[in-house]
């Protein structure tokens, strides 16, 4: 058999793939992207656990965010939207580095678990329509079932999260692992106290909150410069500079700065390169074929997979308070994306926003700014990939 042949029979081969699979691309995709989040919720807590600084942590991940978001933008620059960045627009990427939001993330998953961070997530889209319907920005009809759906979803949500923090209830799995090694070397997981627990589950709804206000803010900075490639370069570096200026007069041992185990190293890699890298092409590739709303329904999936990954491999404890807590969020989250996807259908006819103050936009970048929720809220097209919140 010829190398030609060879080829032929191999192209054959895939084209036959790519029809048997056909639809079923996305969802797979979408899939395969919960575990990259489940894996990179185990791995920072892990980095964590084994004494890594979280400051020192978000200068690398985010160092090598930029290092990574950079060359990508270069290479593809010609793909999207030419924006110039104007002075209001830097120091508006300046404020919204996204620091604070990942210090207390960090430090929250520290002090409680992964499972419980990855499902105190599932947060940010309920928090988002309660900040911006209070700004206004977010239109509330209580005689419409959109608006009520979406109020419902917030209170399960919110429900939901303060049943994580005071209800822990009796344990259900790994129950005798209140202090032991686990698989990875040199790690010790001791349980946490019930102070500690709620404490860390009281930083994360922090957390959750600052991510949304971010997220708002974001939202605002796109309208003027949607170039999602640079503006995530952009909003990289300046939260690697200010994690840096941070963790220099908060780490005062240089010892801090050291990646002392192939687990601090890979951490830092994974979240940096796949955790943003590999996740936003994901992302943006799957809301270009299905929309913002198809991609949205499978965030809860990455709570699962992070509950039983924890479990087998920290060897986490997962309490009845914590798992019922779980499922109301995620519940809250499907019934304000169904209040969000019912008021996009309602709302065909867009007109263009403009603003004399800060800039214009064409109705085609408004239609996309008003999409559905994401998590992390990413609503992007195909020819013209725009990063927003509400």
């Amino acid at each position: 058999m010829t190398l030609i042949q060879t080829l032929l029979k191999i192209r054959g081969a895939k084209k036959i793939i790519m029809a048997y699979l056909g639809d079923h691309l996305p969802a797979l995709a979408m899939v395969f992207l919960q575990f990259v989040t489940a894996t990179n919720s185990l791995l920072n807590r892990a980095s964590l656990l084994e004494g890594m600084s979280p400051m020192v942590f978000i200068v690398y991940r985010q160092t090598i965010s930029a290092l990574v978001m950079f060359p990508i933008y270069y290479f593809t620059r010609g793909k999207f939207v030419r924006s110039s960045m104007e002075l209001r627009t830097f120091l508006l990427i300046f404020l919204i580095g996204a620091v604070l939001n990942q210090f207390l993330y960090y430090q929250g998953l520290y002090m409680t678990s992964s499972s419980i961070a990855t499902a105190t997530s599932n947060l940010v889209p309920a928090v988002t329509f309660l900040f911006a319907a209070v700004l206004r920005l977010e239109k509330v009809d209580v005689a419409r079932l959109s608006s009520i759906a979406k109020i419902t979803g917030t209170i399960f949500c919110v429900g939901g999260a303060v049943s994580i923090t005071l209800l822990r209830g009796p344990k259900i799995l790994n129950s005798e692992h209140s202090s032991q090694l686990t698989d990875l070397p040199d790690l010790q997981v001791s349980e946490s106290s019930d102070q500690t627990w709620l404490l860390g589950c009281l930083i994360l709804m922090a957390s959750m909150c600052c991510w949304s206000a971010w997220l708002i803010l974001q939202a605002e900075v796109t309208r003027c410069y949607p170039d999602p490639l640079s503006l995530s370069a952009w909003m990289s570096l300046m939260a690697a500079i200010q994690a840096a200026v941070i963790a220099l007069f908060t780490e005062r041992d240089p010892a801090a700065w050291n990646l002392t185990s192939p687990l601090e190293l890979s951490s830092c890699f994974f979240s940096g390169i796949v955790g943003s890298g590999v996740t936003f092409f994901i992302q943006a590739w799957c809301i270009s074929k299905k929309g913002p709303f198809f991609s949205s329904m499978f965030t809860p999936l990455a709570t699962i997979i992070t509950t039983v990954l924890a479990c087998i491999f920290l060897h986490e404890q997962l309490y009845i308070g914590s798992l019922l807590g779980a499922v109301g969020v995620i519940i809250g989250l499907y019934i304000v994306l169904w209040g969000k996807a019912q008021e996009a259908q309602g709302n065909t006819d867009l007109k263009p926003v403009k603003n004399p103050t800060t800039c214009s936009v064409t109705e085609e970048q408004t239609r996309l700014l008003d999409n559905d929720l994401e998590h992390p809220l990413l609503i992007e097209d195909s020819t013209n990939k725009v990063v927003d919140a509400v």
